[in-house]
């Protein structure tokens, strides 16, 4: 494993150590509202100081971008870090959440962690070197046809203002594939994407550290990953389709057809 990955594997490790202690008495937990359905709890804040703190002792030039405390300017070097994606579910002791630490250089991934702490799953990514959960090798599925996969995705909610698309594209795929499914938490969602649990995935309104980390899984596993105009501005643009090299065409020109 590249030394840096294990940088990152430890700072998730320890993240998720703080997650699993708290899980269950999510209604004792100190949390605040930053927005419309958007929460943060003290867990979250715990978690991604001790993600920071250790990435920040082996790499203390590099640069910070992380959901609750923002970006801290370094050098041409950045972590993208989500200390805990699905504080909602977590806060409902609903088990579906998950730590992502991603590494870019100059705008290029190299480097990806997403751990599971209550199913002790460690998804790892190094650019070239190929995807892992729990050191074993991983591809995306080899499912030809929409009616042959699972497809995941996230329905708006930050933000209403593209419910109908979802809605419209949810109507037909429900019909044409085995199932879809919406656990909320995306970094996961992309991870099962890379591991073949699922064919593909589209979402919008997403933010860097959700995408991150799971993209570059999902590229070092065989897979595709695009924006809605199958261009590679997902990061910027937060929206995102992704499967294998079969179904992320196909997904793609039914989610077009309903976002245009």
């Amino acid at each position: 494993m590249h030394p840096i990955l294990n940088t990152a594997v430890k700072a998730a490790r320890q993240a998720g150590k703080i997650i699993v202690r708290s899980f269950d008495r999510g209604d004792t937990l100190s949390v605040d509202r930053k927005g419309f359905n958007d929460y943060v709890s003290e867990v979250d804040r715990a978690a991604e100081n001790e993600i920071i703190q250790i990435l920040r002792h082996a790499y203390p030039n590099h640069g910070i971008l992380a959901e609750e405390s923002g970006e801290h300017t370094g050098d041409e070097y950045q972590w993208i870090i989500d200390p805990l994606d699905g504080t909602t579910n977590y806060l409902h002791g609903f088990p579906q959440c998950a730590v992502s630490i991603a590494l870019r250089h100059k705008d290029k991934l190299q480097q990806a962690v997403i751990f599971d702490p209550l199913r002790d799953e460690l998804f790892t990514a190094s650019t070239g070197a190929g995807a892992h959960l729990n050191s074993r090798r991983i591809r995306v599925s080899r499912a030809r046809r929409l009616d042959q996969s699972l497809i995941g995705t996230g329905f708006p909610f930050r933000s209403m203002d593209h419910l109908d698309n979802a809605l419209k594209t949810l109507k037909e795929l429900l019909p044409r594939t085995h199932g879809i499914r919406r656990p909320g938490a995306a970094t996961l969602d992309l991870a099962y994407v890379a591991c073949g649990r699922l064919d593909g995935f589209w979402e919008t309104g997403l933010k860097p550290w959700d995408m991150a980390g799971g993209c570059l899984l999902i590229r070092e596993a065989g897979g595709l990953v695009s924006d809605l105009n199958n261009e590679r501005d997902f990061i910027e643009s937060g929206e995102i389709v992704a499967g294998n090299p079969y179904i992320h065409p196909l997904l793609l020109s039914v989610v077009q057809k309903h976002y245009q």
